[in-house]
């Protein structure tokens, strides 16, 4: 694969048929969803009203031909106001372009998004088998910071989930309340 090609951007609902068909491999093939049945149109449309209310962005990693091969985003990690500097990512590649590269050139996007809207500190929630997702964050100085056991039940056995952060230096200056 030729990465000279490529061109990430923020993505728009006019994606959500491709965005849902790498979430839907990820649900039926994976563990990096703790979900079980596809997700739909209307399931797409409505988690895009909730990235765009909340100003989440939606990145993508697209082609020449404009296909979607990856993309990542974040959300709220907590809905109490304390947690408004926290944000959880999430990222997936579509099953053709993994171990291309595209999970580190998504997370750098993630990374550099969350420090220009001044979060302070992203959560990745990943499953505890998930090698490959759990070494990609610890590249980019996510450190281990809890274990939940046997908290998903999937593929007829229990799951473990894991939570890795990553402490930004923003914002300059935190303030409380809901502002």
């Amino acid at each position: 694969m030729n990465n000279n090609n490529l061109k990430t951007i923020f993505l728009t609902q006019e994606y959500s048929a491709q965005i849902l068909e790498i979430f839907n491999d990820a649900i039926l093939n994976s563990t990096a969803l703790y979900d079980y049945n596809p997700w739909t149109m209307d399931t797409m449309k409505t988690w895009f009203e909730m990235k765009s209310q909340h100003n989440f962005p939606v990145i993508g990693i697209v082609d020449e031909d404009n296909r979607l091969l990856g993309f990542g985003s974040y959300g709220s990690f907590r809905i109490r106001p304390a947690y408004k500097y926290t944000v959880e990512n999430s990222l997936y590649v579509h099953k053709d372009f993994r171990g291309n590269g595209l999970g580190k050139i998504l997370l750098e996007e993630i990374i550099k998004n969350a420090i220009a809207q001044n979060y302070h500190c992203i959560v990745g929630v990943i499953d505890s088998s998930n090698t490959t997702s759990i070494s990609l964050h610890k590249s980019f100085g996510f450190h281990f910071s809890g274990r939940i056991e046997q908290s998903g039940y999937k593929f007829n056995r229990w799951l473990d989930v894991d939570f890795y952060q990553l402490i930004l230096k923003t914002p300059e200056h935190p303030v409380e309340g809901n502002q």
